[in-house]
């Protein structure tokens, strides 16, 4: 080895082994001023490969530590400044140092002068494979003659065979670079083997792929001569339909959505039977039908989720009254959604009579979250299909009315109302109910999978909504994957500003008249209430209110009047006699009469239970179309009675000698339920002692044998129906009070609420102090 100073030319793509005769060409001012020096000088000349092929004037930093020195056999001049070279590599050599545009570099040659005598066994091993390696390459990548290959394996000397084969690889220049540098003589004969096997790998592949794409195009060609064969026969036929021109805009369409795998694959397979049927035959139509409702769903199309919260909850605000806790809930989702843009579709259940907004309230959530609006009836759906749709195997097969009606809503996140759910029903065509739980399930209805489709689509996104009237009649099942709100019942103040702010002025202007010529005041609102409509909800207030638009509508026409002004004193003019009366407590107390509260579907409601005792052999009575429980609470009560006969001064004997007689007037209507226990045992104490029972006190709750008030249910409509009937003192089970929260303040501050433990607690507050 040995220090030279020689002029550099830096190479950009070439890589130069000593042992091999190279040409390539220079166009950089810089190199070719370096190539004439080593003219004028030795022709010796030292060239080294960039890291970088797109660096015009490469540094230091920029080109390799080892390069070749080489010999100038011939230049050439060649497009006005170029210069072509042709170059004998003499040996290896690395940069000692250069300045920093690379005119001139000190470098250390290496010597290098192997024998193949003295090579190990190992080296002859490699040398060996390297040979094999070398023709396996040549043969698959084509690229070099076999009179090369030959030329190249006379050489005799191990070194200068290494250098010529690497010399004739077409690699990048990174990996030529690898085999040049690689240091000791073994190293570098294992660094072209591996390069060797890569390669002639790579080039068996690419083979391998272009016949494959040759096969491709030649079948595709057949392909299209047999269509255009098929389409020119069915022209003779006369069948103008084009199948495959149709199934090609399917293909089309489905590329657009990219679907699942498997969902693909089924489309793909049903479109390639359609293309081959003629128009006209049956399955034909089954296939377009299946294959057009799947490209029309919105797989990936869906409404943009408001949510802000303030315009939400004015729209709300907007559309009605109350109904607080549904506002509520709706505006945290949204919220929730605001937070972490993620989040499944609640199902909610909204409970409570007719007529108070459940219907309306879920067309407005679906305003003010951003989303479509669906609606589906359950009331007397029998047929599990209308959920699921019907198998592709029945004439005239569509899929369910979820999935029909999301395709034609075109988005897949809409608001889907299930109104009546309560009264689903079931007969021999399936259980829709059931059809239901997966629908309404958020851990299974992402894969929600119609018969008609027989593919899963997410119902994740959509926002649930079910109204109905009870629980009761709501299968358990189905009932958990919902989250219950009630929708309690109105009070006369709530439905007076409803009236005023919605019914009113919606009634006014479907008749035809101007805002200023109808005016109701509260008075005649509240008569409306109390006397002509009998609910909880405001549907037949509506009514009433339309029916006082008609009187109005045709006395403007007929006798030219403009205003109409309706008090309680002309009400029976627009609307007629009272039709229904509420009990107003009054007039003193009365033995063995106590006032009770009840709940019924169309609110809270009074009821006077009454007890008569007669001698007799100690029977008891019941009358009042009174069911089983309600019978049973009266019989419990009156045991109760009779285990504490003589701490209430009554005759222990009384039950063998007088009979009891309860009554519950109204007795058309039928009454059940055990939230009359304690008022039954109230009105026998009062009727067996003798002490009347105050006007002003109204009670509930169940009672048991031992005298303990359980909880009852319809709290709040019941204290209205009371405060309506003039009671201000309410005797409640003590658990029940806390759901006293739920009623008004204007009503709560008027009433005086007593818990009860014990049933004979209500004694005292109920029975009139004895004189």
């Amino acid at each position: 080895m040995g220090e030279r100073i020689l002029p550099c030319v830096p190479l950009r793509g070439v890589t130069i082994f000593p042992n091999t005769i190279v040409h390539f060409d220079i166009g950089r001012e810089r190199s070719i001023k370096a190539l004439e020096m080593a003219m004028a000088d030795d022709r010796t000349l030292f060239v080294v490969s960039q890291k970088d092929d797109s660096v015009l004037l490469p540094t230091r930093e920029d080109v390799y530590d080892i390069g070749t020195i080489v010999k100038v056999k011939q230049m050439l001049k060649i497009n006005g400044d170029a210069v072509r070279v042709l170059v004998a590599g003499i040996s290896r050599a690395k940069i000692i140092s250069t300045p920093k545009d690379v005119a001139f570099a000190t470098v250390e040659e290496y010597e290098e002068n192997i024998d193949a005598e003295v090579l190990s066994v190992e080296e002859k091993a490699a040398m060996r494979i390297l040979t094999d390696k070398f023709i396996e390459y040549a043969s698959a990548t084509g690229k070099i003659t076999d009179e090369v290959v030959d030329k190249t394996l006379a050489e005799s000397e191990p070194g200068a065979l290494v250098d010529k084969i690497a010399g004739e690889l077409d690699v990048i220049t990174a990996k030529k670079q690898a085999v040049l540098e690689a240091e000791p003589f073994y190293e570098r004969i294992t660094c072209l083997i591996k390069l060797l096997a890569e390669e002639s790998d790579i080039a068996v592949l690419e083979k391998q792929i272009t016949q494959k794409v040759k096969e491709n195009v030649d079948n595709n060609q057949k392909e299209y001569f047999l269509k255009e064969r098929l389409k020119a026969i069915q022209e003779e036929l006369g069948e103008e339909e084009d199948a495959q021109a149709e199934a090609e805009q399917w293909l089309a369409k489905l590329e657009e959505l990219h679907l699942e795998e498997s969902i693909d694959t089924k489309l793909r397979k049903e479109i390639k039977r359609f293309g081959k049927m003629p128009p006209s035959s049956a399955e034909s139509a089954v296939i377009r039908n299946y294959v057009e409702t799947i490209l029309e769903l919105p797989w990936n199309s869906e409404s943009k989720v408001n949510t802000n919260l303030n315009r939400a909850g004015k729209i709300l605000e907007r559309d009605h009254y109350g109904l607080d806790k549904v506002k509520e809930r709706i505006l945290e989702y949204l919220a929730v959604i605001h937070l972490s843009r993620s989040i499944k579709g609640p199902i909610l259940c909204l409970v409570g009579p007719p007529g108070t907004g459940k219907t309306s309230i879920a067309r407005s959530i679906a305003e003010a979250t951003g989303r479509k609006f669906l609606r589906m009836s359950l009331g007397g759906v029998r047929d599990e299909a209308e959920i699921r749709g019907h198998r592709r195997t029945y004439i005239g097969a569509i899929p369910g009315r979820i999935i029909t009606s999301i395709k034609e809503c075109g988005s897949s996140n809409p608001l889907f109302l299930f109104d009546e759910i309560d009264k689903i029903g079931a007969d021999y065509k399936g259980d829709p109910s059931s059809a239901l739980l997966e629908v309404l399930d958020p851990e299974q209805n992402k894969t929600f999978t119609d018969h008609f489709l027989e593919i899963p689509f997410d119902l994740s996104k959509v926002l649930f909504i079910t109204t109905a009237n009870t629980l009761d009649t709501i299968p358990r099942p189905l009932l958990d994957r919902m989250e219950v709100i009630e929708v309690s019942g109105y009070t006369e103040q709530d439905k007076v500003q409803i009236a005023e702010r919605y019914l009113i002025p919606k009634q006014i202007k479907e008749h035809g008249l101007k805002k200023e010529s109808v005016k109701i005041s509260r008075a005649a609102l509240s008569d409306i209430i109390n006397y002509y409509t009998r609910e909880s909800g405001v549907r037949n207030l509506e009514r009433e209110i339309a029916g006082i638009c008609r009187k109005a509508a045709y006395w403007t026409v007929s006798d030219r009047k403009k205003t109409f002004s309706v008090t309680p004193r002309n009400l029976e003019k627009y609307l007629g006699k009272r039709r229904f009366h509420y009990d107003i407590i009054d007039g003193k107390g009365e033995i063995g009469v106590v006032t009770g509260m009840a709940w019924t579907e169309v609110g809270g409601d009074t009821l006077s239970i009454e007890t008569a005792v007669v001698p007799g052999t100690g029977k008891l009575s019941l009358t009042g179309n009174l069911g089983d429980v309600m019978q049973e609470s009266a019989r419990a009560g009156v045991s109760y009675i009779r285990s504490i006969a003589s701490e209430l001064s009554i005759p222990e004997d009384f039950y063998e000698k007088k009979d009891l007689h309860i009554h519950v007037p109204e007795g058309a209507v039928p009454k059940d339920g055990p939230s009359a226990g304690v008022t039954m045992f109230t009105s026998c104490v009062s009727a067996l002692t003798g002490r009347p029972v105050r006007k002003d006190v109204a009670m509930t709750g169940e009672i048991t044998l031992r005298g303990k008030v359980l909880p009852v249910g319809g709290i709040k409509e019941k204290v209205l129906a009371a405060y309506r009937a003039g009671i201000r003192t309410i005797l409640l089970p003590r658990e029940n009070l806390k759901d006293t929260e739920d009623i008004p303040q204007a009503v709560r501050k008027d009433i005086r609420f007593v818990g009860l433990d014990l049933a004979r607690e209500a004694l005292e507050e109920a029975l009139e102090k004895q004189e």
